[in-house]
């Protein structure tokens, strides 16, 4: 499986490339979308579209993972985020890629096992994670971790459904009063029915 991790940002947008296979992680690329302050909002968010769409083409991920908005005493400024992480959100879904979202705190969870981590724990942990990775900057640390992030979480739900499968498979059938086979009712579906 690879992964396409995404750091939402006006003027830097971070994206960080890994393939998992089992439990093990390597990096693929990893590097920064830069728009201009000087230009209008509308010519940087399409600046940071058409960057995003070269690196979703080149790369060619499975499946992408994007940080989600948090909110700060700049209205402004979170308004401007939110915009580009639509961004983030919009060149992976053109792709037909399915997109996780985690909050900062579970992606520091993730990778360093602490919610409030600090960024130096954080890229320390991804250069563990990554053996000799050659990081593009701080807005790549955060994609490749949210990318990191979004592998466990995909790792751990393809566990509970082989589980939930096997489980499934293993239930036998019943015969019904009518000679048909069926699955068991359980007591407690019985007793509501």
């Amino acid at each position: 499986m690879r992964v396409l991790g995404i750091d939402p940002g006006l003027r830097n947008m971070g994206w960080g490339v890994i393939d998992v296979s089992g439990p093990r992680i390597t990096h693929v690329a990893n590097g920064i979308c830069h728009s201009l302050a000087s230009d209008d909002l509308a010519i940087r968010l399409l600046s940071l579209f058409d960057q995003l769409a070269d690196v979703v083409h080149t790369h060619q991920p499975d499946c992408a993972a994007v940080e989600q908005t948090f909110v700060n005493k700049d209205a402004v400024a979170t308004l401007k985020l939110g915009q580009a992480r639509a961004v983030a959100l919009l060149v992976p879904a053109q792709f037909g890629l399915p997109i996780g979202e985690y909050a900062p705190n579970a992606v520091k969870k993730a990778v360093v096992g602490v919610g409030h981590a600090a960024k130096q724990q954080v890229e320390h942990m991804i250069k563990l994670q990554l053996p000799g990775v050659k990081l593009a900057g701080a807005d790549s640390v955060d994609a490749l971790a949210i990318a990191i992030c979004h592998s466990h979480h995909a790792q751990s739900g393809a566990r509970l459904q082989d589980a939930i499968g096997k489980a499934a498979a293993k239930r036998p059938a019943v015969k019904s009063s009518y000679g048909k086979p069926t699955t068991r009712t359980s007591p407690i579906k019985k007793a509501r029915a």
